[in-house]
């Protein structure tokens, strides 16, 4: 049994006797059939995974979900379980976000994804299954490294493309420009123009974020060298979304490399039906915070100690 198996019937279980919800309803909620409802309902009391109470690890993680979409008014939540290897985090992270993107392509009408990129990013497309979706267009929400990279927003949307059979169009542009009177004028071309119209267009956007610490892949690889970290933290930023710096409270911080960014705007990502945010680790905590705190996601995928953390800190206000 996997444990992705093993989550769905924690699940499935989880909703039918601590949610009283009916199979039919589960079934709809879950994207799974009515059928299967009930055969991994009988397999959660044969297994004595049922007794009084959902007996599982995975148990707390439901609960949190059901927390966080209460207090930070979420469309949905998928938690996981923390590995005990941080560095196994995106892994876990990007298989639980591929099913969950998977599931929402198959059942919803979507014309165009925007993506991001990230570790967690990666993962996801490497755990996606191929698909045929030659409506579907993918687009990269924001510039990207002047290096390869399988990081790299340029690979990411690509190969999200090519797993699925999608169309792919590039924001070919780097992540900063030099100054913000370079970044208007590159964004006044018309090329740059049309990439974003398309992306004011997207119905969906996949996204994560990152931190302050070097476990950032922005501040390792991106951040032009001209900015500090020390700066960025006095302007009052605990991380980012798509290379725009934010605060606490998830707003964009008063700080020069924000007017140089090349990326799909705050409030343009604002518009967007469904924003799904990957993305976990207790170095991000603050940064989550702020996003959920902003209402920028819709859809949170984290692993559970980084959740927890999270939704600590905006119960303290």
């Amino acid at each position: 049994m996997t444990d992705d198996d093993e989550q769905l019937r924690v699940r499935v279980a989880w909703l039918y006797f601590m949610e009283g919800l009916t199979q039919a309803d589960i079934a709809a909620k879950l994207g799974i059939t009515r059928l299967r409802v009930n055969r991994l309902l009988g397999e959660a009391r044969q297994g004595g995974l049922v007794n009084i109470q959902v007996n599982s690890r995975l148990s707390g993680c439901v609960a949190l979900e059901r927390a966080l979409v209460a207090e930070a008014a979420l469309k949905d939540a998928v938690i996981v379980p923390t590995p005990a290897d941080p560095d196994q985090i995106s892994a876990v992270l990007g298989r639980a976000t591929a099913d969950y993107i998977a599931r929402h392509l198959g059942e919803n009408r979507v014309r165009a994804l925007g993506i991001g990129w990230g570790a967690t990013l990666r993962e996801t497309v490497r755990h996606l299954h191929s698909a045929n979706l030659p409506d579907l267009s993918i687009n990269s929400m924001m510039g990207g490294l002047t290096y390869g990279s399988e990081l790299n927003t340029f690979e990411i949307a690509s190969e999200f493309a090519r797993r699925v059979n999608a169309q792919c169009n590039y924001l070919a542009a780097p992540i900063y420009a030099g100054s913000a009177r370079s970044r208007d004028t590159i964004l006044e071309q018309d090329v740059f123009r049309e990439a974003l119209q398309r992306l004011s267009a997207i119905d969906a956007a996949l996204m994560s974020v990152g931190d302050l610490s070097r476990r950032s892949l922005l501040i390792r690889y991106g951040l032009p060298r001209d900015v500090t970290v020390d700066s960025l933290r006095d302007s009052g930023a605990v991380g980012d979304i798509m290379g725009t710096f934010l605060d606490a409270r998830g707003q964009p911080v008063r700080h020069g490399v924000n007017k140089r960014v090349i990326a799909m705007p705050i409030e343009m990502l604002r518009r967007v039906s469904m924003t799904i945010v990957a993305s976990g680790g207790l170095n991000k905590s603050a940064i989550l915070a702020g996003v959920l705190r902003a209402r920028l996601c819709s859809v949170l995928v984290c692993d559970e100690a980084a959740a927890r953390a999270a939704l600590g800190i905006l119960r303290d206000g």
